[in-house]
């Protein structure tokens, strides 16, 4: 049974690239997701299908109205039996939601069925959120036209943890964020480019070592680039890890 995404947007054009390339558009041909599309639109009732309003209490921008918001969840939830309520994810693509990580996705990715609500404008009628009570992901502390984008950055990150997308199942253990680290540096032919030389570790055949010099490295370049991560560790200098998984096994 495939990973059911519904996206309520009334753009569901933005997502035609993203949907037929790459990873993505192998997990669908290969039936790992199945990815459909309601448009609020679709549930108003004037002529020129008006989703939006202007705020009360004055201000610029517009907002999402709750009404077809609401009818357009209501339909999406009306075939609501292709999951247990355990293994549904009702998601609200906002800045103010909790950030999304690694550790996040992880846990999407043992859904069976995510929605996900994108939003427009100024953001949604507060009784959407008060009403509909879905749970609110940002990807970061920025703000961008829509959450179209953000439903194509949770698509992506959990697809490609779904067994058998990236073909090998281990392909996804050494990435940055995996073991509470940054991904350690990769190499590959030629083994010298431009006076610039891979390391010779990674050319002695010596696992352990390679492994060692993976983890160092990993450690090294989290500590300049991501310090923040260590603390969240605990500031440990060596976090445990499966050196297994920096061999790539």
């Amino acid at each position: 049974m495939p990973l059911i995404f519904d996206i309520i947007t009334i753009f569901p054009e933005m997502f035609a690239g993203v949907l037929s390339e790459s990873i993505i558009a192998r997990a669908i041909k290969a039936g790992k997701i199945e990815v459909r599309f309601t448009n609020p639109r679709d549930f108003t009732k004037d002529r020129h299908k008006k989703v939006d309003d202007k705020p009360y209490g004055g201000g610029p921008g517009m907002v999402f109205m709750p009404e077809p918001i609401f009818l357009a969840v209501e339909q999406v939830e009306r075939q609501a039996t292709i999951a247990a309520a355990e293994k549904t994810r009702r998601i609200l693509l906002t800045p103010q939601g909790q950030p999304l990580t690694q550790k996040v996705l992880r846990q999407l990715s043992q859904a069976e069925w995510i929605i996900l609500l994108c939003g427009h404008y100024e953001g949604f009628d507060e009784r959407v959120i008060q009403g509909l009570q879905f749970e609110e992901i940002s990807i970061g502390d920025y703000v961008l036209t829509g959450g179209e984008i953000p439903a194509m950055v949770i698509i992506d990150g959990v697809t490609r943890l779904l067994p058998g997308v990236l073909g090998n199942d281990s392909s996804n253990r050494g990435d940055s964020f995996e073991e509470g680290l940054l991904e350690f540096p990769q190499y590959t032919r030629p083994p010298e480019f431009r006076g610039m030389k891979v390391p010779e570790v990674l050319l002695s055949g010596n696992h352990q070592e390679i492994a060692r010099w993976r983890e160092e490295e990993a450690i090294r370049r989290t500590r300049k680039r991501r310090a923040d991560l260590l603390e969240k560790e605990g500031s440990r200098e060596k976090p445990e890890r499966n050196r297994s998984k920096l061999l790539g096994r």
